[in-house]
């Protein structure tokens, strides 16, 4: 399994950017997929982004298409979330997750970090 640990999140403003880091150790991410996921207090985990391996290719929740943009730094081992124009609604913890390939599914992924809190206040 591969170590992750998520970082970046904070309290912004409505119409604000974070950009998270998920940086992985313990074995390189190139072969695996990454996805980003969220759970606001009291819903289900949910699914954000994925990139696969290469980077090539790219899916988006439709409640972020626009608005996120995921990407890969293979050499660094880390994964990026870029989050423009937050909404009061993004407010949640958000977990990086890699696994063999791309899925919206969280039972899909293999390795998951701790979780980094974004709250958008209105």
């Amino acid at each position: 399994q591969v170590q992750l640990v998520e970082s970046g999140g904070g309290l912004v403003q409505a119409g604000g950017s974070l950009r998270l880091s998920c940086a992985a150790s313990g074995r390189t991410l190139r072969p695996f997929s990454m996805g980003w996921f969220r759970q606001a207090p009291g819903k289900e985990r949910t699914f954000v982004a994925v990139i696969s391996w290469s980077g090539g290719s790219t899916y988006y929740a439709d409640s972020v298409k626009g608005r996120f943009t995921v990407s890969r730094d293979n050499g660094k081992n880390t994964v990026f979330l870029q989050m423009n124009n937050l909404k009061p609604e993004d407010t949640a913890v958000y977990y990086c997750a890699a696994g063999p390939g791309i899925s919206v599914r969280s039972t899909a992924y293999e390795s998951w970090g701790q979780g980094t809190q974004v709250t958008v206040s209105s």
